[in-house]
Formats: structure tokens, C-alpha cells, sequence
């Protein structure tokens, strides 16, 4: 099942079903009881949104093993693989959806980047979950594209607006349901139509179970609730004018323009 948020022309904001290329429109609850309607649209004629936004939006940081180590002998100061997942949060304000554009706020470096994500969403409460059952939690899979300003990433404290600037989140298309990620599962990026960056989906430092048990232990997971599962090298500037694509294998690709303030 491919489920989605989007709006079609004249009307307010929809959820549904992908069923090639029609759109049923749904009523209810994705993660408990829901019934198709007899509306449709078709997908060329509707504007996708972000298919979820969650209560709470996690994200693992440096779980890449060449992103990770980029960023640990940026300093000149070479650091061991972590031990344990970093997990940070990311605002829902931050989110786009499938050909919304990405804007550079006034006053950005100019060091504006790409990070195509694996995004986990969670569809049932999870507390304490081992890694051997923390997938029986997990509702479906999208895409994102975790944009970032390296220079404010360096300077500020926190990551307020270097990860959370508004449009700074693009996702989707839909969350599909039976996406099953394996070895072979593929990540990669296009810039302008040539690709610039291809990785293996699942080589993560800490996979999807892993992180989710990690969370678990000290946090309950709700239904909404999602994980943004980091990205690898390289992670390129982006400008006005740019059309970034996300594309992972047997997901689907998550495509946005770049604009300036």
C-alpha cells in the first residue's frame, strides 16, 4: 500500500491510497481503521504533500560510515565509529512535499546540501522493543532529503535552523508499506539529472532495528511518529536554479527544485 497526503484541485487537503496512477481518496485513521471512499484523482492532476506530519520527527545523524568519518576528520582530529546511534529531532515545520521547492533563506552561506534519507514511520506504540522485534513497530518507508547549511551546522549551538529552516525537509512521495529494505536496496542522488551520489541503503553504522530499540529504551514511539535514517557521501552544495532527486530502490524517487529567498 502507497499512502499519501495531497490535495486535488478545488478541494482542501485528502489523504489516500496510490492504485497506479489514480489517487482513492481514504477516510480514518492510517494506523487503525480506515475505509476507501469513491473519490479519485488522478496522480497527475493532484498535488502531493508530505505524506505524514508527525508528532515527533527523529533523525539518526553521522550513521554512514564515509559521512561519518568526513565529519570526524573535518576538525583534524580522526575519531573511532560511534558506539551507540546519535539521535537528534528535526520540526515538522521543516516539511515539504514531492515538487514543493526547497528555499536558501536569506543569509545562507551558500553551503546548502543535499543528504538523501531512508525515513522509518512508526505505526503502532513501541516501548522497550529488542532489535529482534523492533520492526513489528513499523507501518511503512519514504524518502527525505535532510537539507543542510554546513555553516550554520558549525556555528550555531543546536541545529535550529540549519537542518530546520522551513522547506529544509522534503519527503516522500508516499509512505509504502511493503517496502521490504535489503542489501541490495539502492540510494541515490541526482543533481540536475546526472547522479552524484549512490549508496547502499541498508550499510547504515546502525540499521533500522538497531535504532529503534536504542530509542525505545527510554522513549516510547507513537503511531506518526518517525525516523530519518542519516545518509553517506558525498552531500553536495545546492543553488538556485537546482532540481535535486532522491531516488531509492523500489521506494521511488522524491523530487524538489531549489530557489532563493
Amino acid at each position: 500500500m502507497k499512502w499519501g497526503r495531497y490535495q486535488a484541485p478545488g478541494s482542501g487537503v485528502r489523504e489516500g491510497i496510490l492504485d497506479g496512477d489514480v489517487i482513492c481518496e481514504v477516510e480514518g485513521d492510517p494506523f487503525a481503521d480506515f475505509v476507501r471512499t469513491t473519490r479519485q484523482v488522478r496522480l497527475d492532476q493532484a498535488r502531493l504533500l508530505p505524506p505524514l506530519v508527525p508528532a515527533t520527527f527523529y533523525a539518526a545523524g553521522l550513521n554512514y560510515h564515509t559521512h561519518f568519518r568526513k565529519y570526524a576528520e573535518s576538525d583534524g582530529k580522526p575519531r573511532p565509529l560511534p558506539t551507540e546511534s546519535h539521535i537528534g529531532y528535526r520540526a515538522a515545520n521543516s516539511l515539504i512535499g514531492q515538487a514543493e521547492a526547497i528555499v536558501i533563506p536569506k543569509g545562507a552561506s551558500g553551503k546548502v546540501q543535499f543528504e538523501g534519507e531512508l525515513v522509518v514511520v512508526i505505526g503502532r506504540p513501541a516501548k522497550y522493543l529488542s532489535e529482534a522485534d523492533a520492526l513489528s513497530c513499523v507501518f511503512g518507508y519514504s524518502i527525505g532529503n535532510d537539507v543542510s547549511e554546513r555553516s550554520w551546522r558549525n556555528s550555531d549551538r543546536t541545529l535550529w535552523r540549519a537542518k530546520n529552516s522551513d522547506t529544509f525537509s522534503p519527503m516522500g512521495p508516499w509512505i509504502d508499506t511493503d517496502f521490504v529494505l535489503e542489501d541490495r536496496t539502492t540510494t541515490v542522488v541526482r543533481l540536475n539529472g546526472r547522479e552524484v551520489s549512490r549508496f547502499q541503503t541498508a550499510d547504515m553504522i546502525f540499521g533500522v532495528a538497531a535504532t529503534i530499540s536504542a530509542i525505545t529504551r527510554y522513549i516510547t514511539l507513537h503511531p506518526g511518529d518517525m525516523i530519518w535514517m542519516g545518509t553517506d557521501e558525498p552531500t553536495l552544495d545546492m543553488v538556485a536554479g537546482d532540481t535535486v532527486e532522491v531516488e531509492i530502490s523500489g521506494l521511488g524517487v522524491l523530487r524538489n527544485q531549489v530557489v532563493g529567498e
